[in-house]
Parts: structure tokens; C-alpha cells; sequence
């Protein structure tokens, strides 16, 4: 008998849960980006890790670039 409750974009709910969904949605759309990270081909994870980590980086640094412009 739960309802999901789900904020629509930029508006605010009564528990301010699901206010800033779109900074999950867009971060996990970025990581789709990189393609050995949309499928994980390696067998070993701590391959998939050291990329999943240079992928964050490359995404905060691009980040930070637009910033300071």
C-alpha cells in the first residue's frame, strides 16, 4: 500500500525527497558515456574500478573546466 513519491524536475516536495534526482539521473548518464563501463567486459573487478574511477575523474575535471570559463 506504498506509493512511490517522486519529485517532477526543479520543483519542491513536502518530505524534499526526489528534489535533486536529476543530479543522480545526469551522473549515471555520463558514466553511460564511456562504453567499457555501459558493459562490463572485464573479468577481474578491480579493472572495471580503476575505470570506473578515471571516468568520475574525467567527469569532475570536464566539470570544473566549464566553471572556471
Amino acid at each position: 500500500g506504498i506509493k512511490p513519491v517522486i519529485a517532477r524536475r526543479g520543483t519542491e516536495h513536502g518530505s524534499g525527497l526526489g528534489t535533486k534526482r536529476w543530479v543522480v539521473e545526469q551522473t549515471i548518464a555520463l558514466l553511460h558515456w564511456f562504453g567499457r563501463l555501459r558493459i562490463r567486459w572485464e573479468t577481474r573487478d578491480d579493472i572495471h574500478e580503476a575505470f570506473l574511477k578515471l571516468a568520475c575523474s574525467l567527469i569532475c575535471w570536464r566539470r570544473l573546466q566549464n566553471t572556471l570559463r
